[in-house]
């Protein structure tokens, strides 16, 4: 088997973390389970000629996942030259309908964040951690867009290969047209502008 490769390392601890979630059988909220893992602090990381190579010891999980993911110097190194966070290009790991789970995910957090700053202002590591969310919503909502082809309406089937991705896409189809990503799009870009804004006087 091919070993697993992504473009960036923070796409490789996402992928690690979405594949931790979708193997653990146990229920996180139920007192068996206890609090929600550290997947990153199971996770090695080791540098190699070409690439680093991360390493997942789910051992512990029900059943046991063993990931090992590959990150190119190659690609990373790019990926930070152009400001991108997920990587170059579509992704060859996370879905489509992975990817809008994410940025949904991302986006109900920093939400939170959001709220509960603006009541309580002034930490500049809060302020930064609702900047990353709300970058972090919309840069994962791009990454659904890539898998758009020239020209398509929406994201076609074939973008859709975890069972997570599909049941998205099955359970919410008219997220993955292509008016419906721009309209998130814009939506996180105008709610981060907004709230730099309102606590810095600047924009983004």
């Amino acid at each position: 088997m091919s070993p697993l490769v992504a473009r960036t390392l923070v796409e490789a601890y996402l992928y690690i973390d979405l594949a931790a979630l979708a193997a653990d059988d146990r229920d996180e909220e139920s007192e068996e389970a206890g609090p929600v893992r550290d997947h990153q602090a199971a996770t090695t990381i080791t540098e190699g000629r070409e690439a680093w190579t991360l390493r997942f010891d789910g051992r512990d999980l029900e059943p046991a996942l063993e990931v090992v993911v590959l990150v190119p110097y190659q690609t990373e190194y790019q990926a930070r030259q152009e400001g991108l966070r997920f990587g170059d290009g579509p992704s060859e790991l996370i879905d489509a309908g992975q990817w809008r789970v994410v940025s949904a995910g991302y986006a109900r957090r920093t939400m939170r964040n959001d709220l509960e700053f603006a009541e309580d202002p002034g930490d500049p590591r809060h302020f930064q951690s609702v900047v990353t969310g709300w970058e972090s919503a919309r840069d994962a909502a791009i990454e659904v867009a890539k898998f758009l082809p020239d020209g398509a309406d929406a994201v076609p089937a074939s973008a859709f290969w975890s069972e997570m991705g599909s049941a998205a896409h099955r359970d919410e189809p008219e997220l993955f047209t292509r008016e419906a990503l721009e309209t998130d799009i814009a939506f996180f870009q105008e709610t981060l502008d907004d709230f730099i804004v309102t606590h810095t006087g600047r924009r983004s």
